[in-house]
């Protein structure tokens, strides 16, 4: 038996799938989740929930950026308290002299953008982290640079989209796309079939695979990282915190380990520790050369924590694209089929601004930022040129 037909038919509810829906559902859309497992269980459950202005290169993905900090500070902002917004604004250090001059030149060409940064020397950083470490020769510190507890912010567009009619079935995999001809229509689960005029693939790591139902190429590769937690403590970082080689590693095509310091509080005491970023398919084994290189970034950022206990550790996959672009909008090589995802780890802060702009290309409006640069297609084009 075949469910629907939905407007629109949601494949995986992690964070872009539940935005996805919410904006959707607003926009007066009837819209349908299919989950594999439960809602949230995949990488929005294993990440940081960084929506961060001061790691991104200018580009397409620095704009859809600031379009999404727009509506998570301005219409989103009643909800906030569910998710735990914080404007608690970024810091990159510089430790070496080639990392500061390189910081500065990206800092420079990001306020030429129109983005807001503020240079630090060493007494005006301590000023605003006084336990960073003595070696620091300077600092940008990013005001704009916020964050959200994601589970939670993905369960609250999930449950607001529910409020608004849109349907959640879970522990239902995709097995197939249904076609009526060349249009793909449906998707075919152990749970039943269920028809749309629209699929959107929100599958995260997993979204090649859905392509690869459609016979497209998404190529969305799937890029482990691991996070400790601290045992709670007082106050003692006070802004999200990281190295300036964060910012080379983001933009890194190498497979290989690499690891960063990011440091930060939550409002709980904890403290959360990254980065590390390898490619090694969906190998979920605990890597504890990873672990040890992120513990040794952090000392050297703040020695204090050399003294402080960690309660756990946890990892998952940031669904990665070859050229650090998302991929977002309709696949002209299956019609009816949109994909949404590829957006590594800033997913949690594009998730806004990704979910409205579908939801307005889905009602067949123009959508307020163009969707050109994160077409699908596009690893086609490269391949053809």
């Amino acid at each position: 038996m075949t469910r629907g037909p939905s407007d629109v038919l949601i494949i995986g509810a992690g964070i872009m799938g539940c935005a996805t829906a919410y904006f959707a559902a607003r926009a007066g859309l009837s819209v349908t989740v299919l989950e594999r497992e439960l809602p949230v269980s995949g990488s929005t459950s294993r990440c940081e929930g960084n929506i961060l202005m001061s790691d991104k290169e200018l580009g397409p993905e620095l704009e859809l950026t600031h379009y999404s900090l727009d509506i998570w500070r301005g219409e989103l902002a009643e909800f906030g308290r569910f998710w735990e917004f914080e404007a608690k604004g970024g810091i990159i250090v510089a430790s070496r002299e080639s990392s500061l001059a390189s910081l500065e030149r990206f800092s420079a060409s990001q306020r030429a953008f129109g983005i807001r940064s503020e240079r630090l020397d060493p007494g005006a950083l301590r000023e605003y982290e006084p336990l960073v470490t003595d070696r620091a020769l300077g600092a940008a510190y990013y005001p704009d640079d916020c964050q959200v507890q994601p589970i939670l912010a993905a369960a609250t567009f999930l449950r607001l989209a529910r409020g608004l009619g849109a349907e959640l079935v879970t522990r239902a995999p995709v097995t197939a796309l249904l076609r009526d001809r060349d249009r793909v229509v449906g998707a075919r689960t152990p749970r039943g079939d269920f028809s749309a005029a629209h699929i959107v693939n929100t599958a995260g790591a997993w979204a090649g695979s859905i392509g690869d139902l459609a016979g497209v190429r998404v190529p969305v590769l799937p890029r482990r990282g691991f996070v400790l937690v601290t045992e709670p403590l007082p106050p003692r970082v006070h802004h999200k915190v990281y190295a300036a080689e964060y910012v080379d590693n983001v933009g890194s095509a190498d497979a290989g380990l690499q690891a960063s310091p990011v440091v930060e509080g939550t409002p709980a005491g904890t403290i959360l520790i990254g980065s590390s970023r390898e490619r090694v398919g969906f190998d979920r084994t605990v890597s504890v050369p990873a672990l040890r290189s992120i513990a040794r970034n952090a000392i050297e950022l703040f020695p204090f924590l050399a003294g402080t206990r960690m309660l756990r550790h946890y990892h998952g996959f940031r669904p990665y694209c070859p050229d650090h672009l998302p991929v977002i909008g309709p696949d002209p090589r299956a019609p009816g089929l949109w994909h949404a995802a590829g957006h590594e780890g800033a997913g949690i802060g594009l998730a806004a601004g990704t979910g409205k702009l579908l939801a307005q290309a889905l009602s067949g409006d123009a959508p307020e930022l163009p969707l050109h640069p994160f077409r699908p297609e596009r690893f086609d084009e490269e391949v053809s040129a």
